[in-house]
Order: structure tokens, then sequence, then C-alpha cells
């Protein structure tokens, strides 16, 4: 599964309309744990395949959904269900607690 580059206009389709848990990546291209991150957050989609959806949203081009969801470091994972918030995480993680978060 390929992961999905999110923004204020498929964020509702996307995410809070989803059938399916989504993983949601807060980052920004300057930060460097982000950076280490994001082949992790790569390998989760592809593992865990079409139960999720995994979505990256680039905060200094999304401001406004960093400042809804109350985004104040990252990389911040946040996970929906059924629309709503049932999990979040901030820095660096490894693979199997952000796959725990899925669960």
């Amino acid at each position: 599964m390929s992961v999905i580059t999110l923004s204020k206009n498929n964020f509702n389709e996307e995410v809070l309309n989803s059938e399916k848990m989504v993983l949601v990546d807060f980052w920004a291209s300057w930060c460097g744990p982000c950076r280490m991150m994001s082949p992790v957050i790569d390998e989760v989609a592809e593992e865990m395949g079409d139960s999720i959806k995994v979505g990256k949203i680039n905060i200094d081009e999304e401001r406004d959904l960093a400042i809804k969801y109350d985004v104040m470091s990252i990389p911040t994972f946040i996970v929906f269900k059924n629309g709503n918030e049932v999990g979040r995480s901030v820095g660096v993680q490894d693979k199997e607690e952000i796959k725990a978060m899925l669960k």
C-alpha cells in the first residue's frame, strides 16, 4: 500500500470518512527525526497492506491541519478510526511501536 500525501483538500475523504484505520504522519522536510522515520512509516504501510491507510502531512504546507490537531512537535503520529483520534505518539518510534498503535 502506498503512502498518501494528505492536504486540507483530501483530508476529510481520506482520513475522517475512511472505513479503514488511518495512520497520519505530521512531518517537515527540515526535521531530522522526521526524515529518520519516513522509511519506517513506509515499511509499516507496506507490511500492514490494505488493512490500514497511511498518510503524511507536511506541516509547512498544511499549517491549518497541524494547528487543528494540536501538533506541537514533529514527527507526530496520529491514528484515526471512524473519523476520531484513537492514538497519538510524538518523536522517533520503532516500527513495532507504530504497528502496536494500529492494533
